[in-house]
């Protein structure tokens, strides 16, 4: 069972750093193509990533297979898709509140909670950022 689990932890850990590699390319592209404040890679690395994680969920992957590439690969690239899926996973279970409730409640936590460890990273510089 320890190496069965160290196998699944070093390909999600190869995944991860596709991904985190793969989410850096996509922002030097988008940098160099558009001069915007507006965070189009973010935007755009959401977006298929989301459409990464619906197709391979919808595909008959062994479980190797999707924790390299839901957990490692798009867990590095961006763990909205896993938030978009599980969300989905709700709707089509009829489960409207519950998907609402991750919805508002990620959204306006996370908020809170990058606020919150803004203003205390700021208090260590002896000020707020």
């Amino acid at each position: 069972m320890l190496a069965a689990m160290l196998e699944s932890t070093l390909w999600i850990a190869l995944g991860g750093a596709l991904g985190s590699v793969s989410r850096f390319w996509l922002s030097l592209a988008f940098d160099a193509l558009f001069a915007s404040t507006f965070p189009w890679a973010t935007v755009a690395t959401n977006i298929t990533g989301s459409f990464a994680i619906g197709a391979i969920a919808a595909l008959p992957f062994g479980p190797t297979s999707r924790q390299f590439l839901m957990v490692g690969v798009l867990g590095g690239y961006t763990t909205f898709s896993a938030f978009s899926l599980q969300t989905l996973v709700l709707v089509q279970g009829g489960e409207w509140p519950k998907a609402a409730a991750n919805v508002l409640g990620s959204v306006i936590l996370c908020l809170v909670a990058v606020w919150l460890g803004y203003l205390l990273a700021g208090s260590f510089r002896g000020g707020e950022a």
